[in-house]
């Protein structure tokens, strides 16, 4: 049987537990592969609740995104980025859940934020095109899950369900600022966004363990384009940034971390915490197509909050999703 065969048979939940758990096991012990993480990410997503997106609207479409697990204790920051670039007018299906590692996923903070998440598809690819950001809540859109999540669970090592989430968004997204949990899956990770025929890609995972451009140290990267990968690293000084401590940019519970979005884009924040969303829009916006030049990049990123166009166009995307409630 092959890996796609096996998979199929997964997510159609045609495999007794036992096959099931042994087929992720033995797939972790001898190292998932970009391949079979293209073949998984395939799968899950011909099995996953659709987002009915136009071409030119799936086409434009970005997701920042990362695999969770990096137990930084960092507030939000890619859904943070994902926010002030849709205030940039930039289309952004952010694709997550709630917290599984961490005080505060992408669904937690967006709550707190105030935003109604129960929504249909339709109502989704609505809030894309009135607001240019809809969020994809994963537990709605891949009910396969339900029957995969207690066997994920029985296994005590992680499988490659810790790397698929940032891969199956249901949008079909064709572009990504993508973080993984460590440096050794960059490559493997870029690879399996060629497979899935991604047109631009940052994947990022820092030298100290972070699922993001980090400011503590450097950051190893992969970019995607044109049907080849790059290889590279970030170095924040390089871009005007001080160096900051992981201590810096901690978050909290849901409430916390929405408090500090709201500074940000408020301009109240003026620290660490601001510059690591600014580093990692600017990346975002590379990868969006809107820009060639970092310098110009975060010129733009500072101008949208400086203007106040991020709180506002927070309250718009807030008051557009409760306006289906």
């Amino acid at each position: 049987m092959t890996t796609k065969e096996k998979f199929e048979k997964l997510f159609n939940n045609e495999l007794s537990t036992q096959e099931a758990r042994q087929f992720l096991i033995d797939l972790y012990e001898k190292g998932e592969s970009a391949e079979d993480i293209a073949i998984a990410a395939s799968v899950m997503r011909e099995h996953s609740v659709k987002l009915p997106l136009s071409d030119e609207l799936r086409e434009k479409a970005i997701d920042v995104v990362g695999t969770g697990g990096d137990k930084s204790g960092s507030f939000n920051i890619s859904t943070t980025v994902a926010l002030l670039l849709s205030a940039m007018g930039k289309v952004v299906a952010k694709h997550g859940n709630r917290s599984i590692t961490s005080n505060s996923g992408s669904a937690d903070l967006l709550e707190a934020l105030g935003m109604n998440l129960n929504l249909t598809t339709e109502q989704q690819v609505k809030m894309l095109e009135e607001t240019g950001f809809c969020f994809i809540f994963a537990i709605n859109h891949h009910p396969a899950m339900k029957h995969i999540m207690p066997i994920r669970k029985s296994i005590e090592h992680r499988t490659i369900f810790n790397l698929l989430g940032p891969l199956t968004n249901p949008s079909g997204a064709k572009k990504y600022l993508l973080g993984v949990f460590h440096p050794e899956y960059i490559e493997r990770m870029a690879n399996a966004l060629l497979e899935l025929d991604i047109t631009r890609a940052f994947v990022v995972s820092s030298n100290d363990g972070m699922d993001e451009i980090a400011l503590a140290t450097t950051t190893p990267f992969a970019y995607v384009e044109s049907g080849r990968v790059s290889f590279g690293e970030v170095r924040p000084t390089d871009f005007g940034f001080s160096m900051a401590g992981k201590g810096e940019i901690l978050g909290g519970d849901a409430t916390h971390n929405a408090m500090i979005t709201r500074e940000i884009f408020a301009g109240v924040e003026k620290g660490a915490k601001l510059d690591i969303v600014l580093l990692n829009t600017a990346f975002a916006l590379f990868v969006d197509g809107s820009v060639t030049d970092m310098k110009e990049a975060l010129e733009m990123t500072r101008a949208c909050i400086e203007s106040g166009k991020a709180t506002k166009h927070l309250e718009k995307i807030v008051k557009f999703s409760n306006s289906f409630a």
